[in-house]
């Protein structure tokens, strides 16, 4: 089972020398996209016995495979370099009339450096805790300052809503997913992936009505409309990290290498933002609305 995730949608499971690792293929741009081959259970021997059999295989006996711990300990380090350094953007970057657009400005380009780490980390074999920590403290930074332009001039309170907003998603999707609500099988990854390619185009199509238009574009990030997608795109958060927590499953079922939880916690921050953004985005629209 490959994730809608950047990072796990290029990567399946296979057996290499009596020890499991990642395949790898080319990648898809989007948050949202990837590809490898028509057949997403193809290279990935666990995903399809657990179809066939709904039963995972025995790991094989090999040291230094990824636990739980390792998952939850990198994805917590990711996580918290990225709230350090969204505090500080939002405490050193003010967004007054007087500072806004150098703020913003800072900002935007930390948007910039993160985006091309994350491509990077992405395209890599393997997983480099700095590129994934470097990309975790520019994202922070960008984050802060889009945090605070909304929650001091378009809605009090919009950054503390989305992060309470972020986290009930998680809690409900892993509880969900844990007590077996949520079956992700070959339907749902099929679903999800073209859920979230129509969502990507119609965004990227909307972008570019605005910069070339002006105004709101097509409208898809404003009014009635703007609310609508701003729903699906929280919903369509909440199902990549369906997808994600069956891939660490995966992995760590199948024996992944112990590095490999620095992928992981790569890939789960990535998802958490998509939603955090999606929920700060669907806020300032409510509220402007007022």
């Amino acid at each position: 089972m490959r994730s809608s995730n950047p990072v796990f949608s290029r990567r399946g499971f296979s057996r290499d020398n009596g020890y499991a690792g990642f395949n790898t293929a080319p990648q898809a741009g989007g948050a949202a996209v990837g590809a490898q081959g028509t057949n997403p259970y193809a290279t990935n021997p666990y995903a399809q016995q657990d179809l066939q059999q709904g039963a995972p295989p025995q790991a094989p006996v090999t040291t230094g495979r990824m636990t739980m711990d390792d998952v939850v300990m990198r994805t917590g380090t990711t996580l918290g370099i990225l709230v350090v350094t969204a505090a500080l953007a939002w405490a050193l970057l003010p967004v007054d009339d007087a500072n806004i657009g150098r703020s913003y400005g800072i900002g935007i380009g930390a948007a910039v450096i993160g985006m091309v780490l994350a491509l990077v980390q992405s395209f890599k074999r393997k997983a480099s805790p700095a590129l994934i920590l470097s990309y975790a403290a520019f994202e922070g930074v960008f984050l802060g300052v889009v945090s605070s332009v909304v929650d001091n001039r378009i809605a009090s309170g919009a950054a503390m809503q989305a992060v309470i907003g972020t986290l009930a998603v998680f809690t409900a999707v892993l509880v969900a997913y844990r007590a077996g609500w949520i079956r992700v099988n070959r339907r749902f990854y099929g679903f999800v992936m073209a859920a979230a390619l129509g969502f990507v185009l119609l965004m990227m199509v909307n972008m570019l009505f605005a910069v070339f238009g002006g105004g709101d574009g097509l409208g898809f990030r404003s009014g009635g409309l703007g609310i609508m997608f701003g729903i699906i795109g929280v919903l369509l958060g909440a199902c990549f990290l369906a997808l994600d927590f069956k891939q660490v499953e995966d992995g760590i079922a199948y024996g992944a290498p112990k590095e490999e939880a620095w992928l992981a916690a790569f890939g789960l921050t990535l998802t958490l933002v998509w939603i955090y953004m999606e929920f700060l985005r669907l806020i300032a629209i409510l509220n402007s609305n007022d």
